[in-house]
């Protein structure tokens, strides 16, 4: 591919994955909204090309700024913060990185499941602090052979559930319409879900469709032996509701790795010890972030080519 087409870079990325874009690639780096914005005004007429992640985006206005753009791609499965409407009416081709990071993802989901349910950070905590085991906690429930909820199957919710099936749990699943080829029970709502399952992992897309569908009501369906899991998108879940949740009683636990206040961090949450917090890394690991650039590199190489890209929305 000739290095000569321009490719907007909006997401941070580390150099051994940046260089693998500046060797086929006229790179122009903005990885902050400084940058961001200088790069468009400097660069827009040239920009064919924009590499963005979904919490990040790219605007209607960036697209009506940039009139030599063919092509958005993103680093990863979410696209919410992506204008696709504006994109898709001036024939701008979109793109995400679906699949590239599931694995990673849903092993971070049961990090944080196992993590929650069994009190394993409060117990660590209790261990520096000299603490034995009674006078730490009550006895945590076990995992295995409980009803696994998840709330979105797609490539994320399909590996979680492959995980689901060594820990002998029985799956069921809400999305937008029932998948018959697989194995799973399919329920109509996400509050009948809750009812059924023992945990609820979240792993559907973001943006305003999937907005707090995880609310007050859905959380007191779980109930007070459930956990909830986040490792969607941190609008999925009503944050002040969680909280309230937790400190209720009205669910057992929760592990997120999303939240809706990021990249601050989730202020209600902070002082509830039964919640586990980790910062938006489920679908970072050396492999996954690999998987996702080489995907983008081939789908942008097709694209260029006039060959079809497979992961196009």
């Amino acid at each position: 591919m000739s290095s000569a087409i321009p490719l907007l870079v909006l997401c941070p990325l580390q150099a051994e994955y940046m260089q693998q874009f500046r060797d086929r690639f006229e790179t122009i780096e903005a990885g902050d909204d400084a940058r961001r914005a200088q790069a468009i005004a400097a660069h827009g007429p040239r920009i064919r090309a924009v590499l963005t992640i979904g919490t990040i985006g790219l605007t209607a206005l960036e697209i009506a700024a940039l009139p030599a753009l063919e092509v958005v791609h993103t680093l990863g499965v979410g696209y919410e913060q992506v204008d696709v409407a504006a994109a898709k009416s001036r024939g701008i081709a979109v793109a995400n990185a679906a699949g590239s990071n599931a694995t990673c993802v849903a092993d971070h989901a049961f990090g944080l499941l196992l993590a929650a349910v069994r009190g394993i950070v409060q117990m660590d905590v209790g261990v520096r602090r000299g603490l034995w085991r009674d006078q730490l906690t009550v006895y945590t429930p076990t995992v295995s052979g409980k009803r696994m909820g998840l709330l979105g199957m797609g490539d994320i919710g399909k590996q979680i559930a492959k995980r689901a099936a060594g820990f002998d749990m029985p799956v069921g699943y809400h999305s937008r319409s029932a998948k018959p080829e697989l194995p799973h029970r399919y329920f109509d709502s996400v509050r009948a879900l809750a009812e059924w399952a023992d945990y609820l992992v979240v792993a559907t897309p973001g943006g305003a469709e999937t907005r707090h569908l995880v609310n007050a009501e859905v959380l007191q369906a779980l109930g007070p032996k459930g956990t909830l899991v986040n490792i969607a998108r941190g609008s999925v879940v009503d944050t002040a509701a969680l909280a309230t949740a937790l400190r209720a009683g009205h669910i057992a636990s929760a592990g997120i790795d999303v939240y809706e206040s990021e990249p601050a961090p989730p202020a209600e949450l902070l002082d509830i010890a039964n919640v586990v917090i980790t910062p938006h890394i489920a679908g970072r690991s050396p492999e996954a972030i690999q998987g996702s650039v080489t995907l983008v590199l081939d789908n942008l190489e097709a694209f260029f080519a006039g060959r079809p890209m497979p992961t196009l929305l």
